[in-house]
């Protein structure tokens, strides 16, 4: 992965001091500093490159960490995932719900508190969930069957592809939109339809990686780190886990 970069250039700072030093009482053309000296040239291109660019980055990397927001129908997801091409682990809130999914290859595990489950939240929104079933699944990383509706609802949140194709796409006219920092590292913000199909802010240090987006329609805003940094995957010791298709209670 290309090193981010830190602070402006030697030559910006030289071009900085003479146009401080050539002053005298008016201002001189050409003395602005160029907010993409000593970046990775991003910030020069047309809008719809940019987004094509970072698009490409993005789906280049190994892993990312996901974290913010999501609003999808009626309902908000804070997410905190880390995903790679392969699974994805983290934590996801709604409605003042909290569950934990695991996803190693074709196995994914969710975890969260009987409350949620008595909800029927892990059934796939059926709703006949009942708190003996509930007391054996609270706690417990509970192995949801691919045939089983659940297993499409959840796997999506650890899907890198599916959920960054989703995500990173601006709707609209793309325009540049200046630039900004983004914890601590210079971006180039694009829009798309003056913000209100989108807004994201692309990394000039660097490998043009998308750092922060803002949903169109107030969709929720995310921020995406730790590019290209991998992680273990580990599969829940066997008394931490329930197999979902067998053990889970008809009653």
């Amino acid at each position: 992965m290309t090193p981010i970069r830190h602070g402006r250039s030697r030559s910006a700072v030289l071009a900085s001091a003479m146009c401080a030093l050539l002053v005298t009482g008016t201002v001189l053309t050409g003395c602005a500093e160029d907010p993409n000296e000593g970046t990775n040239g991003v910030g020069r291109l047309p809008a719809g490159k940019i987004q094509t660019k970072t698009r490409t980055a993005a789906e280049s990397a190994g892993a990312v960490r996901v974290h913010g927001s999501v609003v999808s129908g009626e309902k908000t997801y804070a997410l905190d995932m880390r995903l790679k091409d392969d699974g994805g682990e983290g934590s996801v809130t709604t409605e003042g719900t909290t569950f934990q999914v695991l996803r190693i290859g074709e196995q994914l595990f969710v975890k969260a508190d009987a409350e949620f489950w008595s909800h029927g939240d892990g059934q796939g929104g059926k709703g006949d969930g009942d708190a003996a079933a509930a007391s054996k699944l609270g706690g417990k990383f509970v192995k949801v069957p691919q045939g089983d509706p659940a297993y499409k609802k959840f796997s999506g949140f650890t899907d890198k592809g599916v959920l960054l194709d989703g995500l990173l796409t601006l709707h609209g006219t793309l325009a540049t939109d200046g630039h900004e920092e983004q914890a601590g590292v210079r971006t180039i913000r694009i829009t798309g339809d003056k913000g209100s199909g989108g807004a994201l802010e692309v990394s000039l240090e660097g490998t043009p990686y998308p750092l922060r987006l803002e949903r169109a329609g107030g969709a929720g805003t995310l921020t995406f780190s730790a590019w290209g940094e991998d992680f273990s995957l580990r599969e829940p010791e066997k008394n931490e886990t329930v197999d979902y298709g067998r053990q889970l209670p008809t009653s």
